[in-house]
This record gives structure tokens, sequence and C-alpha cells, in this order.
């Protein structure tokens, strides 16, 4: 039964709101006054409070910061847009104005217990999740990921450089990222940067920027992405393909905060949060010679290692299950599902392309589908050992749907019948025909090229 306070300092008013709310089902209490009110109850146990604007000793609107989190609903007999914009301001949810309605009043309040529960109800639920999920789009109940969420807790608010380790596709930049908008600087921008991805050449210029004339090509002054992070976090995914001149000038942004443009001898100074993250072994690389100890050591001062999806037990259909369902949103999709055979083969596989491989598996698995359910067949993989998707070119990379076919089809067309092709694609032979025709991908020689019936 829903608990309300009634505080009205005309006894009249109070005995018939009581009569009307006792026969709706509510229990109701009553004061005199503020100052009674919080003396004589515990607030905090009310499930809305219905107080007068008006009352001896001080405005109703007092017991709203005296009963925080509680719903306080304000009456009063002077109504005024005034006294309503003065009671909303100060917190409370609604307001009515005497002689009222009776069968306004009720719908009011239940309006209001209403969403006050969804209120809390979120709150909770909000709360498990970032206890659980403090990274978006990451999902994990093994112990792994529970020791990974809480050492993002930790260190996040904190400016300590940390290195991110793990795999291809386990989801470092998401790592990277909840460290940041959990931190002190998430109002500032988070700044990624591929160091696979910009050639040797560039890498300097891209970093740190470069003057006008600095080199053929520089028409006009550059800033550098450490300079574009000022105030906020700069991400280093595939620190260990950084050339070793980078990696000096890299230094220095962490031991002095500064950078110099290249063709520049004047300093700039930075402050900034590096967060890096690589796949490789850097202490490997040490020892190698590819990669500075001093610079080593200063982004390691917290390693984070995330899980490969093979080790992550139950946690693989969770996240399928996730991952299907954003997919076949993104796509415009009715609600879909995993067939208990496209389990099974989704937990015999080893996904070597980890988390990014499973994405791109069910999204060509929606695409292709037909109907409601997703079948082994549709997700292309064939158990531990696995067809293409074992292959670390496909596997590890963002195929477009056209490409994926064009090469699975290509480097798989000699070792399978059409029929088999078009099974393990998910397809039928005729759809695989059309697709052929479509892309312009002729059948090997002595292979027939008659349409399927």
């Amino acid at each position: 039964m829903k608990q309300l306070l009634i505080i009205e300092d005309e006894s009249a008013i109070r005995l018939a709101l009581r009569r009307l709310l006792e026969r709706n089902g509510y229990r109701v209490h009553e004061a005199e006054s503020v100052e009674e009110a919080r003396a004589s109850y515990n607030l905090q146990s009310f499930n809305l409070i219905l107080s007068d604007l008006r009352l001896p000793g001080g405005p109703g609107t007092d017991i709203i910061d005296q009963a925080e989190g509680v719903p306080v609903l304000i009456m009063t007999s002077y109504a005024s847009v005034r006294s309503a914009v003065d009671a909303i301001k100060l917190g409370a949810v609604d307001y009515i104005a005497k002689p009222f309605d009776h069968d306004e009043l009720l719908h009011l309040i239940e309006r209001t217990l209403k969403q006050s529960q969804l209120a809390r109800s979120n709150e909770v639920l909000k709360s498990e999740l970032e206890r659980s999920y403090p990274v978006d789009g990451m999902i994990g109940s093994c112990q792994a990921m529970q020791e990974v969420f809480n050492q993002i807790r930790k260190v996040a608010p904190t400016d300590t450089t940390v290195l991110i380790l793990g795999e291809s596709g386990t989801g470092k930049e998401l790592v990277a990222r909840a460290l940041h908008e959990q931190s002190q600087r998430s109002g500032a921008p988070i700044v990624t940067v591929n160091c696979a991805a910009i050639p040797e050449t560039l890498i300097e210029s891209e970093l740190f920027g470069h003057e006008k004339g600095a080199f053929t090509g520089a028409v006009a002054s550059r800033t550098g992405m450490v300079e574009s992070a000022n105030n906020g976090t700069l991400f280093l995914d595939e620190i260990g393909e950084l050339p070793l001149t980078a990696q000096a000038r890299l230094l220095r942004v962490l031991q002095n905060g500064e950078i110099k443009r290249v063709g520049s001898e004047r300093p700039i100074q930075v402050d900034v949060r590096l967060l890096s993250a690589t796949h490789r072994d850097l202490k490997q690389l040490v020892q190698e010679g590819s990669f500075r100890g001093d610079l080593y050591f200063r982004l390691r001062v917290v390693e984070l290692m995330l899980p490969p999806l093979r080790e992550r037990g139950e946690d693989l259909i969770e996240l399928a299950g996730y991952l299907l369902d954003k997919t076949r949103k993104q796509l415009n999709r009715a609600r879909m599902q995993l067939t208990d055979e496209a389990l099974e083969s989704i937990r015999r596989y080893d996904w070597p392309g980890n988390i990014r491989e499973l994405e791109n598996a069910l999204e060509r698995a929606v695409i292709l589908s037909e109907g409601s359910e997703i079948s082994a067949d549709l997700l292309a993989i064939d158990g531990p050992s696995g067809g293409i998707p074992n292959n670390p070119t496909l596997a590890e990379s963002n195929l477009s749907l056209e490409e994926y076919f064009r090469r699975f089809v290509l480097e798989n067309q000699e070792h399978y019948t059409e029929t088999e092709l078009a099974r393990k694609l998910g397809i039928s032979r005729k759809a695989l025909w059309e697709r052929r025709q479509r892309f312009g991908i002729p059948r090997p020689r002595g292979g027939s090229s008659r349409k399927p019936r």
C-alpha cells in the first residue's frame, strides 16, 4: 500500500483529503506544518507528500529539500502562474490549485507515483548496468571481464597512462573511450590515432604537426593530433607500429608535456592523457631494439589485458545475442533469433578475429537471412576448424558483404561444389548463380554455368 503524507493546517481539508485517499487504497498520514512533519516522521518512508503552500512556520516548499527523493505535490488557494513556477523551480513535481476536482487530484497523484516508480527503477537498472558493464557496447560476466571493468573504474578518474593489451578485435578502443568518458577530461576531446594506418614518412607530421615549408608539400602549417588532444585524451592504437623517431618525440610529450612541430624549434606545451593499445608483445620488441625501453615503461604504468573471445565462456552467447539485436536494428529488420544449431556452432568455433569477427558474421547472416531465424549455415562457420573464417585475411578484416562474397567464392570454388559453396554462404544455389552474374565472378573452367531451376 502506498504511503502518503498530507501537510495541511486546515483540519477540514485534511479530513476530506484523508477520506478521499483512503477510499482509493492509500495509507494516509497527517501533519499541520513542515516542522511537525519533519519531527514526527521519517520523510523518506513516504511514496508521495501532498503539501499546502502556505503553512504556519514556513512555506510547504520547505519540505522538498528535507524529503530528498520523495515527490512533493504543492496545493494552494492562491493560484497563480508565479507561485506554480516558483514551486516547480524549487523541486516540486507538480502543482494543483484549490478548490480542486477530486478526480483531477487522484489522477495527478496516480501519475506522479507511476513516474516516481519508473524513475527509481531506472536508477536501479542504471546502477546495475554501470556496475556490471561500465563500457558502452562491451558485455561480459566472466571473471576476466569483471576484472577489466573493475580496473577501468579505478584508473579512469586518474591521469595515469594506460596500456591496453589484447588480440585484434577484442574491443581495445571501447576500453579507451570508457577510460576517457569516466575521467575528468570527458568534456574535452579524445583523439584516436591508428599508428599502423599512417605511412612511416607521415606519422611524425600527423602526430606532432608541421610548419609551412618543413618538407615538400607542406604548403601551410598544420596542427598535429597530440596538439588537437590538448586538455583531453590521446589514444594511440597499434602503438607497436610507431617508428623509433616518433617514439622519441612521444617520450618528450610524456616527460616534459611539450611537442615540437616538424620544421620548428619552438616547443609547444600540451596537457594530454595518453592511452595506448597493441596486440603485439612490446617487451619482445624492446629486446629486438625496435621499441624504446624508456617509452615502454612510461606507457605501461597500468596494463589492462582483454581476454580473447574463446576464453570468455558463456559471454560468447550473451555477446552474440546483443550483437544480433544491435545489427538487426541497424539494418531495420524484425526481431531475429539464433537457432540451437547456430548457438552450438558459435560455441565450437575459436573466433580468431574475436568480437569484430563475430559482429561481421552476424551482420552477414542478418543480410542473407530470409526469415526470423539465423541458422548455422548463415553464419558460415564449421566448428573450431571452420571454413573461410579461419583464414586470417578474411576473419580479421572489415570486408563489405560483396568483397567477402567475392573472395570467399574465388578462394574456395576449386574445392567445393556449387551446392557446398551455397550452403557455406547460407544461400540457395540460385542466389549463388545470381550473385556470380551480378559481381562478374565466372565459374571455374569445366564447371557448368547453367542457371539452376
